[in-house]
């Protein structure tokens, strides 16, 4: 029987992900990001090990398809296209099987369109869930509660912060859809916005106001909602 690989840190790896790290490069590289808590672009791993852009994306997307890595844009499905912004993989546990197979058929459907820019229909599809999920929470809650329970419920482990200036913040602190965003991540975070936003208007807060920026605190995702603390329902 072969004996069980190990990867820079001393995790056991399958043969798919010691082919990823079969280059210094790739492996110096992964333990750049994984010390960097928030992620790091490519010009910032460009920057640290003087590669050039196109031989440190090269790397990077090698170690997202082998799950070492994962990476989202910061806008998560906002207007624009920032830049990549990658982050160590961890792991999480699966959001339930009907969730994951949901957003999976979101997915292919998304896929066999293969036109333009999927992330406003995606968030579409998101509100409409977001809306049929909160529904089933129980009723009187604020709308920050419901949006916990939720969250919760999908998997995302979320925590609120209410920030110094009165405003509040959900920092989801792991993503059971792990393996869909390495697929597409543009898609993904775009539904997971759609589901907050379908939340918060079904528990009658402006949903628009709703940003979701990857990696934007060193271990979690954060939602930034534009309501008070503690808005009444």
């Amino acid at each position: 029987m072969e004996t069980p690989r190990t990867g820079p840190i001393g995790e056991t790896i399958d043969p798919h992900r010691h082919r990823a790290l079969g280059t210094p490069s790739r492996a110096s590289i992964l333990e750049l990001v994984r010390a960097a808590g928030a992620g790091m672009t490519i010009a910032e791993v460009g920057e640290r090990t003087g590669l050039h852009l196109s031989t440190a994306r090269t790397h990077l997307d090698r170690l997202v398809d082998a799950g070492l890595l994962v990476k989202a844009r910061a806008s998560g499905g906002q207007p624009g296209r920032p830049a990549w912004r990658y982050r160590a993989a961890v792991a999480e546990a699966p959001a339930p099987a009907p969730y994951r197979a949901l957003a999976a058929a979101l997915l292919d459907h998304l896929s066999r369109r293969g036109r333009g820019d999927v992330r406003p229909e995606a968030t579409r599809a998101g509100q409409d869930w977001g809306r049929h999920l909160a529904a089933a929470t129980a009723p009187g809650q604020q709308p920050v509660d419901t949006l916990l329970e939720v969250l919760r419920g999908l998997g995302f482990s979320p925590r609120r912060h209410d920030t110094a200036d009165g405003r509040t913040e959900v920092h989801l602190h792991t993503c059971p859809f792990l393996e869909l965003v390495n697929r597409d991540p543009d898609a993904i975070c775009a539904l997971h916005v759609g589901v907050i936003r379908g939340v918060l208007a079904h528990a009658g807060a402006p949903p628009t106001g709703a940003v979701l920026e990857p990696f934007g605190a060193p271990d979690a995702c954060v939602v930034r909602l534009a309501l008070p603390p503690h808005a009444p329902a």
